[in-house]
């Protein structure tokens, strides 16, 4: 994460030259009460030492005042707050539910589709790839139904994506019906979003064959949808060119129409994997900005430094003090 440096407070080096305005100041001389004899005239010419009005002061020599300045400077550096500050760090905004309903009828048992050059069931890949993109949708709250002759809810919606793909490790095909029900789907999952309160709400439809006409159209469960703001993108999974395909293309479209969704085909596993990219795309992770500044302190670096220095100066002075006593005893 990038930092850069910088003051808190800055203004506090206005006082800098606090310490040359009392230099500058007339010195303040106090008369007080002396003790007069009548011997001290006579006392200066004998010692050679003229006498003078007041008391001498004793000058600072020219190193002296550069280290009370810099002692100074580091005090109002400490002051100042000097500070490494970070970048916010730009976390997952939570503001789509994204609900995948899934076809696991008998057909999605057919294998000729293939995972890393093997033959696998339609099932199989794609549950390996709808895994991928929920293990991606880390701003999304995802919810997961599955679909036969009947519709159930596999995990209601959850940002807990590990144990959702848990529980779609294990589904398999049929567990739902042998049957296409694609009305009741869409149906089951409009319940899912009634007590919705997030602003976008995403439908993903996958199937490979054609809703069997028992109960709800999907044409009215999804003018349901739309009705209740519920985007739905379906896939058609399949080659519809194939003998024997039963994939109902102009009925996903029309249900995508109706939702302002959009229809995608996916003929193989590669397919696939290119509509997942393309919604998140279509619908991108959202994120925001955290209003927590990553902030490390700096202060404590001068002021360390000016108590260190403070402490060696008095050392020293003591004990040239020191020396001098013991010089004068000898």
């Amino acid at each position: 994460m990038p930092e850069h440096f910088e003051l808190a407070c800055p203004w506090v080096f206005l006082l800098l030259p606090l310490p040359l305005l009392i230099i500058l100041m007339p010195t303040v001389r106090l008369q007080k009460k002396s003790l007069k004899v009548p011997f001290f005239g006579y006392a200066t010419c004998i010692s050679g030492v003229q006498a003078q009005k007041g008391v001498p002061q004793a000058g600072r020599r020219w190193f002296q005042q550069v280290i009370i300045w810099i002692y100074w400077f580091m005090a109002l550096t400490a002051l100042a707050r000097p500070q490494l500050v970070g970048e916010p760090d730009l976390i997952v905004k939570e503001s789509r539910n994204f609900l995948m309903v899934a076809d696991i009828s008998h057909s999605m048992a057919q294998k000729d589709w293939e995972i890393e050059g093997e033959k696998s069931s339609r099932w199989a890949a794609v549950k390996s790839l709808m895994g991928n993109f929920i293990h991606q949708r880390q701003g999304d709250r995802m919810g997961v139904m599955l679909f036969g002759s009947n519709a159930y809810t596999l995990a209601p919606f959850t940002s807990d994506n590990d144990a959702l793909l848990q529980l779609l490790d294990d589904t398999e095909v049929g567990m739902a019906g042998q049957q296409t029900n694609i009305g009741r789907a869409i149906g089951k999952g409009i319940s899912l979003f009634a007590n919705d309160t997030l602003p976008h709400k995403v439908m993903l439809l996958l199937t490979d064959g054609a809703d069997s006409g028992i109960g709800i159209s999907p044409f009215d469960a999804a003018s349901l949808a739309n009705s209740d703001s519920i985007t739905v993108h379906t896939i058609g999974i399949g080659d519809p060119d194939k003998p024997h395909a039963d994939l109902d293309e102009a009925a996903l479209q029309q249900i995508a129409n109706l939702t302002n969704g959009q229809y995608f085909l996916a003929k193989d596993t590669e397919e696939m994997a290119q509509v997942f990219a393309l919604l998140d795309e279509i619908a991108p992770v959202e994120y925001e900005q955290e209003t927590f500044v990553p902030v490390q302190e700096l202060y404590f670096f001068p002021l360390a430094l000016l108590l260190a220095c403070s402490f060696f100066a008095s050392l020293i002075i003591h004990l040239e003090h020191y020396f001098k006593r013991s010089d004068s005893h000898e």
